[in-house]
């Protein structure tokens, strides 16, 4: 009689089970919704606010949805400039980064050749050590070169940091791909440059995308390169021109609140576009590095 009445509770035990991990699932979804999504949201609506309603309440809707703010941060507070340049920096690093990424992880990660091991834990240091550590060297290196204030100054920097991280992305996706698959475009009379950019490369098509999703949010939110390797106004890119710009407006909250929306907005986008290609690039490297 026990071991029936157990065998018929058990599947109600099971829902109920069942039910309490949906449960708990949604819960911790809620807990990073209200971390994440929530804090941004009160900054972009504190945009459209006076400076009397954010005192009356940070978490309400403002009475009358007021532009003004977000058009004068674009226009008095130079927010135009700073995204011409931002853009200007950004476009470059991601495409220059991602062709060289491929071509390194492919040599790392299929070709045999002198110190690969030694070369590839050099390009590791470009991960593992921090910006700090290097930033005050790479300020006169650029003094000496004559690049300093330029673009070239906030390009190159951003080229090889990512380059670093991208031929370990890459490495491993394409230490991961089948064999038969290269031997197969090789009997068919492919060379190394026709195996990588007609065979590895569309096969491999969700890392590069996620990868350069990466490059581009490093990019875009990058400060300490910009604020130490360029002086003048007009290369600022848009967290740097934040930073001055708050530093003039303390006092108006949603002036500054606009500026801020305005500057993380892009790579919210970006993310927003390219979160299902993200989503399964990060997934498949998880799977490969199994």
């Amino acid at each position: 009689m026990k071991i029936a009445t157990t065998k018929s509770l058990s599947p109600f035990y099971s829902r109920i089970l069942n039910l309490i991990g949906i449960l708990a699932v949604y819960f911790i979804l809620l807990i990073f919704f209200i971390t994440t999504v929530v804090p941004f949201l009160t900054i972009a609506v504190a945009g459209f606010k006076t400076s009397i309603e954010l005192v009356q309440g940070a978490f309400t809707l403002p009475k009358l949805w007021l532009f003004e703010n977000y058009i004068n941060a674009w226009q008095q507070a130079h927010f135009n400039w700073y995204f011409r340049n931002s853009v200007i920096v950004a476009v470059p690093v991601v495409v220059i980064s991602m062709i060289l990424s491929i071509m390194s992880g492919y040599a790392f990660a299929l070709m045999k050749f002198n110190l690969n091991k030694l070369l590839f834990g050099i390009f590791l240091l470009g991960i593992m050590v921090p910006q700090e550590a290097y930033i005050i060297p790479l300020y006169y290196l650029l003094v000496d070169l004559g690049l300093n204030d330029t673009y070239f100054a906030m390009i190159l920097p951003q080229i090889a940091m990512s380059v670093c991280f991208g031929t370990f992305w890459m490495r491993g996706f394409f230490a991961a791909m089948p064999r038969d698959l290269i031997d197969a475009s090789r009997v068919d009379g492919c060379n190394v440059w026709q195996v990588l950019w007609k065979v590895l490369v569309p096969n491999a098509w969700v890392a590069i995308s996620t990868m350069c999703v990466l490059f581009f949010i490093w990019t875009w939110n990058d400060f300490m390169i910009a604020l130490v390797n360029t002086s003048s106004d007009t290369l600022r890119t848009l967290p740097l021109g934040l930073a001055f710009f708050q530093g003039r407006h303390t006092a108006n909250v949603p002036f500054i609140s606009a500026g801020a929306t305005i500057v993380a907005l892009p790579t919210i986008i970006v993310y927003l576009l390219f979160q299902r290609q993200f989503t399964r690039g990060v997934t498949s490297g998880t799977l490969h590095g199994q």
